[in-house]
């Protein structure tokens, strides 16, 4: 089995098109567990973002995962799987493991260096944990991505010169010293927003949500930072945005919050609005109004495309570097990994041998000395270990350096080992990871 990871993003596909394939936090659960029972699919995780959607799985074929993967993708956005095959990129085995690692690292993102993705990541890796879709091989691919991003982040200094699609969207906005913002949304990009605003000086903020108590919780948050805020339920949204200059709106929601009706009534005074959300949040009609200035996704990647990322070419390069020496080193480790089950194995088969010939030994000879026979059975046992010990060792750093060879299977076949042995011995224990739904099948 290996990783596969099938995906679609702001390089490949348009706004448009990622709305449509966009997973919300409540079919997020739904779409886990649709991938998980497809055929080929052992396990999965999904990670959707506002620049991205994208399935990592562990796979039984390739092909048959890609068709699985396909299928659900398109099922979530309504079309046949065809028709979103020109807006997908596939990434398999180790190019899959340096395509996750460069994606944490923000690598891959619209704006190169961002952190936010690295939080994401570990978001939607616990989403998957929770609903069990997550298996051993993920569980710790995860957990080295997570530590390669952090790694990058530290010793490259990408991250401060990095910024957030929320940054620059609202670099599209005027002065924003002493003005009123509106956060239509209380999530996590809602924080995030309220962060960029802070940092811009705004003078002060106003959270709209739907669940009150929510918008309650990030208002407070942003009046302990210092800037005043209050909230409001989306029943006042209309009163709300009449006096604002910026709006951000990150819902997360399916339909779109914002129309022109809500925003008909401030006449001819202007603002900027953001619409981070996917799908959008804000009608597309609204820039049409007088006055306002609609920012959103797209704007922000011509803008982007325009005025290159924010990294430095040598600290992208340095990043580069450091994720491509982790993918050889974990892919190392992992076919070390592999080969373990099939050591442990032979040790195990040759503690039998030695065990069945003391037997033979007391049957012989029953009335052997005890202290004779334990000396006897520890010599057996040190002379086997010896001879065992280089060879095992030899094949651990032999399947970490070579690719294309299967020492584990050659192992197998010299020693006459039983195929389900080493796949006894590497299951997955419950201390270490949650149960998966599809382990064992």
């Amino acid at each position: 089995m290996s990783v596969l990871a099938v995906g679609l993003s702001y390089r490949t596909a348009d706004l448009r098109t990622l709305e449509k394939v966009a997973i919300p936090a409540t079919e997020l659960d739904k779409v886990l567990h649709e991938l998980q029972q497809s055929p080929h699919v052992n396990e999965v995780m999904v990670v959707s973002t506002c620049n991205r959607i994208e399935v990592y799985s562990v796979v039984e074929a390739f092909h048959g995962g890609l068709a699985d993967i396909s299928e659900v993708l398109a099922r979530q956005a309504g079309c046949d799987a065809a028709d979103l095959y020109d807006n997908l990129y596939v990434h398999y085995a180790g190019a899959a493991v340096e395509h996750i690692f460069s994606v944490a690292s923000g690598l891959d993102s619209m704006v190169v260096g961002e952190t936010q993705i690295l939080g994401q990541v570990r978001n939607y890796y616990a989403a998957a944990r929770d609903a069990g879709t997550v298996g051993r091989t993920l569980h710790e691919l995860i957990q080295t991505t997570l530590r390669v991003g952090k790694r990058v982040h530290s010793e490259t200094g990408l991250d401060h010169l990095g910024a957030s699609v929320v940054s620059e969207a609202l670099g599209e906005a005027p002065d924003l010293a002493g003005k009123h913002a509106v956060i239509v949304g209380a999530g996590s990009m809602g924080a995030l927003s309220a962060s960029q605003l802070r940092k811009g000086g705004i003078g002060r903020i106003t959270v709209v949500n739907r669940t009150l108590a929510n918008a309650e919780r990030l208002a407070a948050n942003v009046t302990e930072q210092g800037v005043p805020a209050v909230a409001a339920g989306m029943d006042e949204l209309t009163a709300r945005l009449a006096d604002a200059d910026v709006v951000v709106a990150c819902t997360g929601a399916q339909d779109v919050v914002i129309t022109p009706a809500h925003l008909a009534a401030r006449g001819e005074r202007p603002v900027v609005v953001c619409d981070l959300g996917l799908p959008r949040d804000v009608h597309p009609d609204v820039d049409s109004l007088p006055g306002v200035r609609l920012v959103d996704l797209e704007t922000v990647r011509r803008r982007m495309d325009s005025h290159g990322s924010a990294g430095s070419a040598k600290q992208i390069a340095k990043a580069n570097g450091i994720v491509l020496d982790e993918v050889r080193e974990y892919l190392a480790a992992q076919r070390s990994a592999a080969v373990t089950p099939t050591v442990t194995a032979l040790r195990k088969r040759a503690a039998e041998v030695v065990d069945a010939e003391m037997l033979r030994l007391d049957n012989r000879l029953p009335g052997l000395d005890a202290e004779v026979r334990d000396e006897f059975n520890r010599t057996v046992r040190r002379v086997v270990d010896k001879l065992l010990h280089a060879p095992t060792v030899r094949v651990k750093q032999l399947a970490a350096e070579t690719q294309g060879t299967d020492y584990a299977n050659a192992l197998r076949e010299l020693f006459e080992l039983d195929p389900a042995s080493p796949a006894v011995v590497s299951s997955p224990t419950t201390e270490r990871l949650p149960r998966t739904d599809g382990e064992g099948k």
